[in-house]
């Protein structure tokens, strides 16, 4: 029996369409983070309470991928900040629906893009989307072993923010010892513990994703400017 790997093809041309999409957000000054988690981890939540504070200094927008509804991008048109939701049937998010969602929804100049992945730790970990940044959330209540189960979702994040720690004294899960198991897989990404619930920890995350938007627009722009 014949075994044919598709695998490297498929992800091959997304990387392609990532590639582009990255170019074409350098282009217009727009900087991209892809936000992925397991279900219900709170990635909306933690827009819901982030965004606010953000379009005090960026033009934002959000794409939102589900399997089905709009329920997610309709919280999220209530901070005032324009959202396209796609849904798809696979478990992932790729870099061709990125660049749809882009062309139907986002004709304004952007600062700030955020990719609201669809909840999985598995498979939008594989998948280029031409992002800038790659942020993980995690439910604290999850358990402290999943960063060295799922490593490569947590390997690739630049940032991990760890949500819902005040739930920690009704589980038995240590904070020290869930930070030290995504140091593990993860040594270099920033670890963020918060609450989107209560407000707490979010001014350091808020802060550090400030820096880092601004730090790659002016980046962007230098690169504009020696390519004229």
């Amino acid at each position: 029996m014949q075994r044919i790997d598709v695998s490297s093809p498929v992800l091959k041309k997304n990387d392609e369409v990532a590639l582009e999409n990255r170019g074409l957000f350098d282009a217009h000054g727009t900087v991209a983070v892809n936000l992925m988690s397991a279900p219900g981890a709170g990635k909306t939540t933690l827009l819901e309470r982030t965004l606010p504070a953000l379009q005090q200094r960026f033009r934002c927008g959000v794409i939102e991928g589900d399997q089905v509804t709009e329920l997610d991008a309709e919280r999220v048109r209530k901070t005032g900040v324009i959202a396209h939701q796609i849904n798809t049937n696979t478990c992932h998010l790729d870099a061709k629906m990125v660049r749809e969602a882009w062309d139907a929804a986002f004709s304004e100049t952007l600062d700030l893009l955020f990719i609201e992945n669809i909840g999985n730790l598995v498979c939008p970990a594989a998948y280029d989307l031409g992002e800038h940044w790659r942020v993980t959330l995690f439910s604290v209540a999850e358990g402290a072993d999943k960063p060295r189960k799922y490593p490569k979702m947590f390997h690739r994040s630049h940032a991990v923010v760890l949500n819902k720690i005040d739930l920690l004294p009704y589980t038995d899960v240590k904070l020290e010892e869930l930070i030290e198991s995504v140091r593990a897989v993860s040594p270099e990404a920033v670890v963020f513990p918060v609450s989107c619930r209560t407000g707490e920890g979010l001014g350091p995350w808020i802060g550090w994703l400030t820096e880092h938007v601004e730090a790659s627009m002016l980046a962007m722009a230098a690169g504009r400017r020696e390519g004229v």
